[in-house]
């Protein structure tokens, strides 16, 4: 339930909005976790596509960060509350971590095009739940992010194929 102090109005219904801000956290968490995978690979990339990865990977964890808040600010305009720390964000994740201390080149690129095609997928789950609710706004802001999701899947692809 929200706080009284943080009940933003809308013309939603709060059990129909409740569903589309649950497809959203889970979107906004395996962002997250795609943010810092993303950015885990830019630091420890090596070998002799160093440069093209370490740029691609940058430039896509910057569109990716560009896009939590977005989402968490969509969450917010329907009246319902976001993620509020790294602990919720491990709570609501799909995105699986990488910590290991090395991973081939060609292992990040595959990695990342998968957990990129997943977050398409949270997107679809995020579009379905919008249009349930009659959530034209979401609805339709989604596509956007699922088009950047699906691009950065096609880049990767590509690029796995020369490494």
């Amino acid at each position: 339930m929200t706080a009284p102090d943080l009940q933003t109005p809308t013309d939603l219904k709060s059990n129909e909005t409740k569903s589309v801000a649950e497809a959203l956290n889970g979107a906004l968490a395996d962002s997250y976790a795609l943010y810092l995978k993303t950015k885990n690979f830019h630091w420890h990339v090596s070998g002799p596509h160093f440069r093209d990865y370490h740029l691609m990977f940058d430039e896509q964890a910057t569109q990716i960060l560009a896009t939590t808040d977005l989402i968490a600010e969509r969450v917010r305009k329907t009246g319902n509350v976001t993620l509020r720390s790294i602990g919720d964000i491990a709570r609501h994740q799909t995105v699986k971590d990488n910590d290991a201390d090395f991973v081939a080149p060609a292992d990040m690129l595959k990695e990342l095009r998968d957990d990129n095609l997943a977050l398409v997928e949270s997107f679809r789950a995020v579009k379905a739940a919008a249009t349930e609710a009659g959530d034209n706004a979401t609805e339709g802001i989604v596509d956007d992010w699922t088009d950047q999701a699906e691009e950065r899947a096609w880049f990767l692809f590509e690029a796995a194929r020369g490494a």
